[in-house]
């Protein structure tokens, strides 16, 4: 089936067709007609399957039905991202698919100055792509006139409610015309989501390509039970091998990036950094350079678990294992992206286990098991590495040789006397003083 069936404007075609798409998607088959027939809609797909497009798509193609009739009035359309990289992406997007329109678009989110944001929306914006946090910043300060919105679009609907947005969402929600379309579009659907859709959606129709909780099928998953002080050793070992040539790992906290980035430069390792610290500038950077192909590896957090396109990543890496189901669905689809194959592995310490089970149980399939000699919980002699924190047997020798400097320490001292040192004597015990 073509794009052309949709009866998307020439111009439009002209454009996906430069960017290389040929056929559409399942969801954008699914999705596309109902969304420009203005119906509500939620639609649900494995990461990697072009949502963003449809939903952009028909967007653009209303907005260019207006423009043939004149100016198009105001603000139309209003795209809600949980992330900056997001909505940068977004913006990108929309940008490509909109080269032959004359169309404008505004990124609105934090970590940056302000003034050139609000400058663009005092210029005339038809389409605001916007974190929650800034947006709901630049609505207090009367910066942005949303009257004229038709349409409103949750991205990662799912992760901006784990982000705790909820409040933002219904603030900006109250400010928007009733009458409008909303659309919801995610990989997932807990029942948060559910819940959301129905106070803020009128009949929506909904869009379910495969099952709700499914991984992406075109990557190959796979779990090393691994001690936690090995898995930065494992995670070398693994580098070594030419086929992991775009890797991205994923950490739970900030700190935890840093000390592994650190790790893996000593190790010689050509990697980069992403997390909510770095600033704006060395966020778009590394993501950059990553993209590029300069940087091998990409330690991030969850930041760039959701909605994140790079094309080529050969494989994912769960260094921290995640504590929610759902983000592991979404780590894993930063790879095997546009229907090409893609492996995830995932390092499993025992304290673990527990949530490997749920996500198995979540996804419904039991994940291959991998072993590596010398790095995993069966290893007799844990294999060496510089980078790696000493075995449990050099704790115990280094505690036992702390524990004999401190005695040391604590033992009497010699003080000086008039040129002469003497030692107190011991004092005896009571149970050897002779009685009287």
């Amino acid at each position: 089936m073509p794009f052309s069936n949709f009866g998307l404007e020439e111009k439009i075609l002209r454009a996906i067709k430069k960017v290389g798409y040929t056929q559409p998607t399942l969801v954008q088959i699914a999705a596309i007609p109902k969304v420009m027939a203005g119906n509500d809609v939620i639609a649900i797909a494995q990461t990697g399957t072009g949502k963003t497009a449809a939903f952009v798509l028909p967007i653009l193609n209303r907005l260019s039905e207006v423009a043939k009739g004149g100016k198009i009035p105001g603000t139309r359309v209003m795209i809600l991202a949980p992330t900056r990289e997001l909505a940068i992406q977004i913006v990108d997007n929309i940008e490509s698919y909109g080269r032959h329109l004359a169309i404008r678009v505004a990124a609105i989110y934090g970590g940056v100055d302000e003034i050139s944001q609000i400058k663009a929306l005092r210029k005339g914006v038809h389409i605001v792509v916007a974190t929650p946090g800034r947006l709901i910043d630049i609505i207090e300060r009367h910066k942005i006139d949303l009257s004229a919105i038709q349409t409103l679009v949750l991205d990662e609907a799912d992760r901006m409610l784990h982000m705790g947005f909820l409040p933002d969402i219904e603030t900006i929600i109250e400010t928007l015309p009733r009458r409008r379309q909303t659309l919801m579009f995610s990989a997932t659907f807990p029942k948060e989501v559910e819940s959301l859709a129905k106070r803020f959606q009128h009949q929506p129709k909904t869009v379910q390509i495969g099952k709700r909780s499914e991984a992406a099928d075109t990557v190959d998953q796979s779990v090393y039970e691994v001690p936690p002080h090995l898995k930065s050793a494992l995670l070398i070992e693994l580098l070594k091998d030419p086929r992991f040539e775009r890797v991205l790992v994923f950490v739970r906290m900030k700190d935890g990036a840093n000390r592994l980035t650190d790790i893996l430069k000593s190790a010689r390792v050509n990697v980069a950094k992403l997390h909510s610290s770095r600033t704006q500038e060395q966020r778009e950077k590394a993501l950059q350079n990553f993209k590029d192909g300069k940087t091998q590896v990409l330690v991030a957090t969850d930041i760039v678990a959701r909605g994140i396109d790079i094309d080529g990543v050969t494989h994912v890496i769960n260094y921290d294992f995640p504590v929610n189901p759902e983000d592991y669905i979404h780590r894993i689809g930063r790879t095997g992206r546009a229907e090409h194959a893609g492996e995830a592995l995932s390092f499993v310490p025992k304290g673990d286990l527990n949530l490997l089970g749920m996500t198995e149980l979540h996804i419904g399939q039991r994940l291959a098991r991998k072993r590596l000699r010398g790095f995993d919980h069966f290893a007799k002699t844990p294999a060496k590495d510089a980078n790696m924190q000493p075995a449990k047997k050099d704790w115990r020798k280094r505690t036992r040789e702390m524990e004999a400097k401190k005695s040391a320490k604590n033992l009497p001292h010699k003080k000086p006397t008039g040129g002469r040192t003497t030692r107190s004597a011991p004092k005896k015990s009571a149970s050897r003083r002779k009685k009287p």
